[in-house]
């Protein structure tokens, strides 16, 4: 049996599901777009090709062998985008949470089954219907649950829309000693320079005070004030919006001074140096065409 833990972003990695880039089908068409930004690319002829996000994937696999985490990786399903693995699942403590995704992305949980198979049953949950979330809008900091909506009236219309109230509020019930925080973040359906898809597209927690923050991610300044106040201004490095649209608060940490990051996030990986962390630079430019980068390549099961 897995003994899942999972309390915060940063503690030593042990076991993970990371996605997978092979056999990931074809160019979408314009309409199958699920974001801005993979819009852009499907438009401009740049769309990542297979070739090149698995060479990427198994970059960061190889950083994983280097620090003897236990990788898990999705079942095949032919013809099928399976790389972010964050959007179908989450774990909180020793529960694993299934999300409810877009629909026509159930194929992806059942790929992980052979994973889910070997936790408690007991310790798996599935939210009703009307409860939708996502793993890229939950995030975890010890007593903290972190999480990412979109409070618009116009929830229903956004795609890019996520995780709703429902979602908070399940979550709320579910672990009644937590912290539970939501964030209202920003959407648009057509840039994605204006888009926070999830909540670990404009924050995520590094080393043990410290993090990465897009102000203008938060549709409320009173949102993006409470983790200032909780962190600490000094602690938190601010990027710009060309850099939330590169994806630079989606790194990756194994532990809490090794942080993954995309190597041509030069202004980035040089303050994580300057302040005590090893930054493993891996290419994963070619993956953050489809607006989702190292985070959402993981879905962690295990850390200290």
């Amino acid at each position: 049996m897995l003994q899942l833990n999972v309390k915060n972003e940063t503690s030593r990695l042990r076991a993970v599901v990371l996605g997978s880039a092979v056999h990931n089908g074809p160019t979408p068409s314009l309409d199958e777009a699920y974001d801005p930004k993979s819009l852009e690319h499907i438009k401009a002829g740049t769309y990542p090709i297979e070739k090149d996000m698995v060479a990427e994937m198994d970059a960061f696999n190889a950083v994983f062998q280097k620090y003897d985490v236990t990788v898990y990786r999705p079942e095949l399903i032919e013809n099928y985008n399976q790389i972010f693995a964050r959007d179908i699942g989450f774990v909180i403590d020793d529960i694993f949470i299934k999300s409810n995704i877009l629909p026509d992305r159930e194929r992806e949980l059942d790929a992980i089954q052979y994973v889910i198979d070997q936790i408690d049953p007991l310790k798996v949950v599935r939210p009703p219907e009307e409860v939708h979330i996502e793993g890229g809008d939950v995030m975890l900091w010890n007593d903290h649950v972190f999480i990412g909506t979109y409070k618009g009236s116009d929830y229903k219309d956004y795609i890019t829309a996520r995780t709703n109230m429902h979602g908070v509020n399940f979550l709320k019930e579910l672990f009644p000693n937590k912290i539970v925080k939501e964030f209202d973040l920003v959407k648009s359906k057509l840039e994605a320079r204006d888009n926070a898809l999830h909540l670990d597209c404009c924050f995520q927690p590094v080393g043990k005070d410290k993090g990465i923050i897009y102000k203008r991610g938060f549709r409320e300044e009173a949102d993006y004030l409470y983790l200032v106040n909780l962190f600490g201004k000094e602690n938190l490095f601010h990027i710009e919006r060309e850099e939330m649209y590169n994806m630079f608060s989606n790194v990756f940490s194994i532990d809490k001074d090794v942080v993954v990051s995309e190597k041509n996030f030069t202004r980035l990986n040089n303050w994580l140096r300057s302040n005590g962390f090893t930054v493993e630079e891996i290419p994963y430019a070619e993956i953050a065409k489809q607006e989702g980068l190292l985070r959402c390549s993981t879905l962690p099961l295990i850390r200290d």
